[in-house]
C-alpha cells in the first residue's frame, strides 16, 4: 500500500515532521477497518523514513480529531468492514503508536471520543485546539476498553479521574483536559498546526537515539497493559455478540436512550 492509494487518511512529510491525518470528516473521522490498516501503514512508513523525526496524528476538518470506531459501519455490517488481513487491527495501531521510536504528537483539532480518545492518550504528547473536547462513550453504546484505554489512562490522569472519565462519560473541554494532565498545551484552533510545528522543530534538534531510548524507557512501565488489552479485546468480541451490546449500538444509531436495566443482575 502506497500513500497515494490511501482513501481514509492522508500522509505527508514536511521538513522532518510526518503528518498523518484521518480523512473521514463526514463520519467525524471515525475509523473503520481500512482506516486502521492505513494508519498502521503510515506509522510504519514514518518509522522507516530517516527523514522523519517526529510524527503528528490529527483529523481532517474542524469538528473531529477522531470519534472512535465507525458505529454506522458496525450497525450496517456487524463489524468494521473489510481489512487487508481479515483482522480488525486496532490493537496493532495502539502498538505501533507506542513502538515507533520517534515522538508522536496528537494534534487534537476537535472531538476526541471513544477509540479516538484512546489514540490521543497513547500519543507521547498532545496539543489541543481550544475548541477540542475529550471523553469516552463505551458504556453508553455497549463497549469498553479495558487495556491501555483505561489502565494507561489512569497512569496519565490518576485513578479517580480515569474512573470519572469512564463511569460518568462527561465531555471535558480542552482547558479541563489540560488541568487534568490529559493535554500538554492548548492553543487557538488556527494556531494548532504551527504549535505542533514549533514543538517538532525543537525535538528535531535533539539526538534521535536519546529520544528513542527515552520513549522505550517510558513505555516499559506499562507494557503489561498490552496483554491486559489483548484479554479485554477477546472479551469485547464475545460481549459484542450479546443482546446487551446490540441494544447499546442499536440505541445509538436510533438516537434514543438504551434500555440496559434488565441486564444489571446478570
Amino acid at each position: 500500500m502506497k500513500p497515494e492509494e490511501f482513501t481514509d487518511i492522508t500522509y505527508e512529510v514536511d521538513n522532518g515532521l510526518a503528518w498523518i491525518t484521518i480523512n473521514r470528516p463526514d463520519r467525524y473521522n471515525a475509523f473503520r477497518a481500512r482506516t486502521v490498516d492505513e494508519l498502521v501503514h503510515a506509522f510504519k512508513l514514518a518509522w522507516a523514513d530517516d527523514e522523519v523525526g517526529v510524527l503528528a496524528l490529527t483529523g481532517a476538518g474542524e469538528k473531529a480529531f477522531c470519534s472512535g470506531g465507525d458505529q454506522k459501519q458496525r450497525m450496517e455490517t456487524g463489524d468494521y468492514g473489510p481489512s487487508e488481513t481479515g483482522l480488525f487491527e486496532v490493537e496493532a495501531l495502539h502498538r505501533v503508536i507506542r513502538d515507533v521510536p520517534k515522538p508522536v504528537v496528537a494534534a487534537v483539532n476537535g472531538i476526541a471520543i471513544g477509540g479516538g480518545h484512546v489514540l490521543h492518550v497513547l500519543a507521547d504528547l498532545t496539543i489541543a485546539a481550544d475548541t477540542a473536547t475529550f471523553g469516552q462513550n463505551g458504556p453508553r453504546v455497549g463497549s469498553f476498553d479495558a487495556g491501555l484505554g483505561s489502565g494507561y489512562l489512569a497512569r496519565v490522569v490518576g485513578e479517580k479521574r480515569a474512573r470519572e472519565i469512564w463511569f460518568m462519560l462527561r465531555r471535558l473541554s480542552a482547558t479541563e483536559a489540560q488541568e487534568w494532565g490529559l493535554v500538554n498545551k492548548v492553543v487557538p484552533a488556527a494556531e494548532l498546526r504551527s504549535a505542533v510545528r514549533e514543538w517538532a522543530d525543537t525535538m528535531l534538534t535533539y539526538s534521535p537515539t536519546a529520544l528513542k531510548v527515552l520513549k522505550q524507557s517510558f513505555n516499559t512501565d506499562t507494557e503489561h497493559l498490552i496483554s491486559i488489552g489483548n484479554l479485554a479485546y477477546s472479551t469485547l468480541k464475545l460481549f459484542g455478540e450479546t443482546d446487551e451490546a446490540r441494544e447499546g449500538i442499536t440505541a445509538f444509531n436510533e438516537k434514543r436512550q438504551p434500555e440496559f436495566g434488565k441486564y444489571r443482575s446478570h
